[in-house]
């Protein structure tokens, strides 16, 4: 009998030419491997970045080869033993490999070859993301602390570990401390009452004001820990992800403090290689102007302000070649019906007065607890009645299918999404189980924002590697990538590079190409401006080749990507093969 050997194929031996083994090259074993090929390629003309694949220019081609054999050589050396041998002594996993779990893996996919390239890439548009957790908190916390009368409270004294960990937190700004108050951190301390946030960071029991910062931040993030406990289920993560927007809303919302957040937004987008923003908010929040303890009674105050700061922005040097953002107008989908109609009233308010930023509605929070649209259709046929009578555009752009149910009421939501009209669903994480709608999404033009890393954080999947996207990429679904809630999730910054990189390194058959496929689809799916239905499919089918401003920033993107390559092709060519030390070197 032949040993076997560590590439899986038996040695040869004069037994097996007795035996009457074929050869790898008999004539018929290459006739059974040529068919096998060209039913691979079949099923490959099926994807949806199939055509995107097919009109890559010889230097867009060449680049792309060379990212693989990056991507290939860096799994070899990268992802080694030596550092899994760290991870094991960390106690936070031992199996190492391409793709793992996005928490174990940060810091190292962040020092790569393949980082840097990604980083680098033309991203295009970001299609899904909520405006509360766009900015890396250390910005958010540092201008809170900058800002004279930021004050803190809570209900309860915080002087107590479960106090700390669970108890409200808000900020707000006020002219004047409340008296006798007492320190936040003591027994003492009256129930709600505004202490300067200064002095209560300065006196905070455990570090001061470092102690302070480290403290919050984990308030207002999945902390490494929790993204890595997934035996706990979706529900626990849920309620600890809910609770970071109220404490962060209670600081950006402040106009100081959210016109300097709008630009750094901004600016950390288009540093990452994103020209535009579809960006979310849930307006249930206070805002406030500068100097004014009282909020304001509508939203009209706080969507002129994001307009202005978006055209300031395009207008300075830094800021010259975005292209801009709109917000997609949110409520909770567990409110009840009077609050969600108030929501849906001021948002054809703000439409009617900033029709240029408005660019949509979406219902927010946890499909498995929350109503499901089926439930919210009285709801939602009166407010497309109302946007009739006014004589504006407000199209729906839905979550759905953000759960792990199969035929529960959760999963159903992408049935009611797409015979809504939904333009574009959030995150169809459970998409794949359904062949018909699959079908009808594609014949009617709707894309997927996807997101990965959040559904791993949120406990829908372990890692990319499980993931469902590629079971949709090869069905020929439109999808885009986004990175839904990055200074919450992990991720940091606000760019999407982190999510580009975990697909690339995690699905051998994405490739460049599928990444510059997926980022021109965010820029044809964008909302750029008001379009009726037939336009704005008209526009989608007619992609660059057609007037409007969509074909335009089509054209733009196709140039940067074309340079992009040139760069990879020049920067990459001569070391394609080659190692990276520092890369390979264990953090």
């Amino acid at each position: 009998m032949a040993t076997p050997q560590k590439d899986g194929h038996a040695e040869d031996s004069g037994d097996d030419a007795g035996d009457g083994v074929p050869e790898i090259s008999d004539p018929f074993i290459q006739k059974y491997l040529r068919g096998r090929d060209a039913l691979i390629s079949q099923e490959q003309k099926q994807r949806s970045d199939h055509t995107f694949r097919q009109s890559l220019s010889p230097v867009a081609a060449e680049a792309c080869a060379i990212v693989s054999r990056i991507r290939d050589e860096e799994q070899r050396t990268v992802w080694t033993s030596t550092f899994e041998d760290s991870l094991a002594e960390d106690g936070d996993g031992g199996n190492i490999y391409p793709g793992m779990m996005f928490t174990l893996a940060k810091a190292r996919m962040e020092r790569t070859r393949l980082w840097r390239i990604v980083r680098r890439l033309p991203k295009g548009a970001l299609l899904h993301a909520h405006l509360d957790a766009m900015v890396d908190l250390d910005f958010v916390f540092a201008r809170a602390l900058a800002t004279d009368g930021m004050h803190i409270h809570s209900p309860d004294a915080l002087c107590t570990p479960s106090a700390l960990e669970r108890s409200s937190v808000l900020f707000q700004y006020s002219r004047s401390a409340s008296q006798s108050a007492g320190s936040i951190w003591s027994p003492e301390y009256q129930p709600s009452a505004l202490v300067p946030l200064r002095v209560a960071a300065d006196s905070f029991p455990d570090g001061g004001r470092a102690g302070f910062l480290n403290w919050i931040k984990d308030r207002c993030t999945i902390t490494g820990h929790e993204s890595l406990n997934h035996h706990q289920g979706p529900n626990a993560v849920w309620q600890k992800f809910q609770s970071t927007f109220t404490i962060l809303g209670s600081i950006i919302f402040y106009e100081p403090i959210f016109r300097a957040y709008i630009r750094e937004m901004c600016r950390q987008l288009l540093d990452d290689g994103v020209r535009w923003v579809d960006v979310r908010a849930a307006f249930l929040f206070q805002y406030r102007r500068e100097g004014s303890e009282t909020p304001e009674e509508g939203y009209e105050e706080a969507i002129r302000v994001f307009g202005e700061e978006i055209e300031h922005f395009k207008a300075s040097p830094e800021g010259r070649h975005f292209w801009g953002a709109r917000m997609i107008w949110t409520t909770l989908r567990d409110l009840e019906r009077t609050k969600i109609i108030e929501s849906m009233k001021h948002c054809i308010a703000v439409k009617t007065a900033y029709p240029d930023l408005i660019a949509g509605f979406d219902l927010v929070g946890q499909e498995d607890l929350g109503r499901p649209l089926k439930d919210l259709t009285p709801e939602l046929f009166w407010f497309r009645k109302r946007c009739v009578e006014e004589g504006i555009e407000i199209p729906f752009f839905f979550h759905a299918g953000e759960c792990l149910g199969d035929g529960d009421e959760a999963d159903q939501n992408l049935f009611d999404a797409m015979l809504l009209g939904t333009r574009r669903i959030g995150h169809g994480f459970s998409l794949y189980k359904h062949p018909l709608l699959i079908d009808m999404i594609k014949e009617k033009k709707i894309l997927v924002e996807s997101c990965p890393i959040s559904n791993e954080i949120l406990r829908l999947t372990s890692s990319i590697m499980s993931h469902p996207l590629p079971a949709l990429l090869a069905r020929g679904v439109p999808v885009a990538l986004c990175n839904d809630d990055p200074s919450i999730l992990g991720q940091g910054t606000n760019g999407m590079t982190h999510d580009f990189w975990q697909a690339l390194q995690g699905w051998k058959n994405l490739g460049l190409e599928g990444l510059g496929a997926l980022a021109e689809n965010s820029v044809r799916w964008a909302a750029f401006e008001d379009q009726s239905s037939q336009e704005w499919v008209i526009g989608i089918r007619e992609a660059l080749f057609g007037n409007g401003v969509r074909a335009s920033r089509l054209k733009e993107w196709r140039i940067e990507w074309e340079a992009f390559c040139e760069w990879v092709v020049a920067e990459f060519g001569d070391q394609a093969d080659g190692g990276d030390e520092e890369a390979a070197a264990t953090p």
